[in-house]
């Protein structure tokens, strides 16, 4: 039979009498749409920070990282190891991974200061943080977190990154390109440095990778003035200056229009334009005269020793708060990477960040902020039960088993999550790995980990990269089931 030459094969089959059910003719269009070539897309993409559609309900709206560098000792603060007391100076019997070998030890070393309960949840923390005990019923403490990359800088990229490659988007850029921000005057990612330095690693822990700049951490000084060349100088006030920037946009839209699908030059031109409305919101957000005493004090700012630490975790709040979507609070280069003198550096550091990184907790609390905040403390591992330099005892690196603590943002509080094994080695109950905790994190914000992606040449690219990521349902509010 010839078919007339505007009719197909599914046209004939469907108009004919050969009883092709309507199911069958589905599905053979279903197939020739399979078959077909995917149209291009012809038009090029267009990248900003306004507001996202999130997959799902988000429990958290915005996150506050305080980033412990280095690596605090899980077993001197977080995780009492009664077996590594009974144990203390005897040989540790199985293979151990160790960073310094020169000066390793196979001793074991049991912590030096005492344990006890806190809260009504009754977890256990260390004499070295009576602060965080004061909020521990609004933490949840996770006590098996693993990495297994036995090195500072690898670690650090897989917390921040994913992976321990270099290069790759960090989590601030990817909430930055997933969620937006709610305040077009304000970055939607911040990153506030320690006076010291900056931490290992430097700007790779905030980088936007292959992501577009536009979605890289703005840095704000750990001193005054904390972002340069805020105010423009006096003959270019008020009108003088907005007629001029009124200019230079038309000028850089212009340039841009000519040039479609120059992603950095559109992030150049964008980060001029917030810097210019930066002017008044930024000096706003960073002004903490505004601050009672009461809630200076709560922060230990009245502290020597906690002054410095604290006034940035206030400034973290401030912005959140005015809708910045994810502030990175970091303390210096390895300023807990206590391969010796743990009995002195150790203390330091928790006189340094303890009273100000719970009186985080607490604000974001009193101001009913908690409930859609993501509070997280940690670093990039923990360290070894047994002794490094027995002349100045200290501990080497740990990144098969270590500690952190959520608050907030959908996390349950109270609760002690996890456990490493009874020396305080290899995480052994309920691991949760950097990919866990990055799939959980997204999940918390309202995204899929499988759709957040960016299409590169050749590839997509994802926060988890092809890494099996199991959301954490047990520290969570809402299980599968609410979610």
């Amino acid at each position: 039979m010839n078919l007339p030459t505007n009719h197909g094969r599914r046209h004939f089959l469907a108009q004919s009498g050969f009883g092709l059910s309507t199911l069958a003719l589905t599905h053979l269009l279903a197939q020739d749409a399979k078959a077909a070539p995917a149209k291009p897309n012809l038009e090029r993409p267009t990248f900003d920070v306004l507001p996202k559609q999130t997959a799902h309900a988000p429990q958290a709206n915005a996150m506050i990282s305080l980033f412990m560098q280095g690596g605090p000792s899980h077993i001197d603060l977080f995780e009492p190891k009664p077996e590594l007391v009974k144990q203390h100076g005897k040989s540790f019997g199985g293979q151990i991974q160790l960073d310094n070998a020169a000066e390793a030890t196979s001793k074991l070393h049991a912590s030096p200061w005492k344990f006890q309960p806190h809260g009504e949840c009754g977890t256990e923390l260390s004499e070295l943080l009576p602060h965080l005990g004061k909020v521990v019923d609004d933490i949840c403490l996770v006590r098996s977190m693993r990495t297994g990359v036995n090195n500072h800088v690898q670690s650090i990229w897989a917390m921040t990154n994913g992976r321990i490659l270099q290069g790759r988007p960090s989590l601030g850029s990817w909430m930055a390109y997933g969620l937006g921000t709610e305040n077009r005057n304000l970055p939607a990612f911040v990153v506030l440095t320690d006076p010291t330095g900056l931490p290992v690693a430097g700007i790779e822990n905030w980088t936007n990778g292959w992501l577009p700049s536009l979605y890289q951490g703005t840095v704000i000084r750990p001193k005054e003035p904390r972002i340069l060349n805020l105010d423009p100088p006096p003959k270019l006030q008020g009108a003088v200056q907005e007629k001029f920037l009124d200019y230079v946009q038309q000028l850089n839209q212009e340039h841009l229009a000519q040039r479609p699908g120059e992603h950095d030059l559109a992030a150049r031109i964008a980060s001029y334009e917030l810097a210019a409305r930066m002017q008044t919101a930024a000096k706003e957000a960073l002004d903490l005269s505004q601050e009672t005493v009461e809630t200076k004090e709560l922060y230990g700012i009245n502290n020597p020793k906690s002054a410095e630490y604290g006034t940035r975790c206030l400034i973290a709040r401030r912005l959140v708060e005015r809708g910045v979507r994810f502030v990175q609070v970091h303390t210096g280069n390895q300023h807990w990477d206590h391969h010796g003198g743990i009995v002195t550096a150790l203390p330091n550091m928790c006189q340094v960040t303890d009273q100000p990184s719970a009186a985080l907790v607490a604000d974001l609390k009193r101001r009913g902020m908690l409930d859609t905040t993501l509070v997280h403390w940690g670093g990039e591992m923990g360290r070894l039960p047994v002794i490094q330099n027995e002349k100045n005892i200290g501990r080497d690196h740990n990144t098969f088993g270590f500690s952190m603590w959520l608050a907030g943002g959908g996390i349950k509080g109270g609760l002690a999550y996890g456990a490493t094994d009874e020396l305080g080695h290899h995480a052994a109950e309920k691991i949760v790995n950097h990919f866990d905790y990055h799939a959980t994190l997204l999940h918390l914000f309202g995204l899929d980990p499988q759709k957040l992606v960016f299409q590169r040449p050749g590839t997509t690219g994802t926060l988890l990269d092809g890494q099996d990521g199991k959301i954490v349902w047990d520290i969570l509010k809402r299980g599968p089931a609410q979610a």
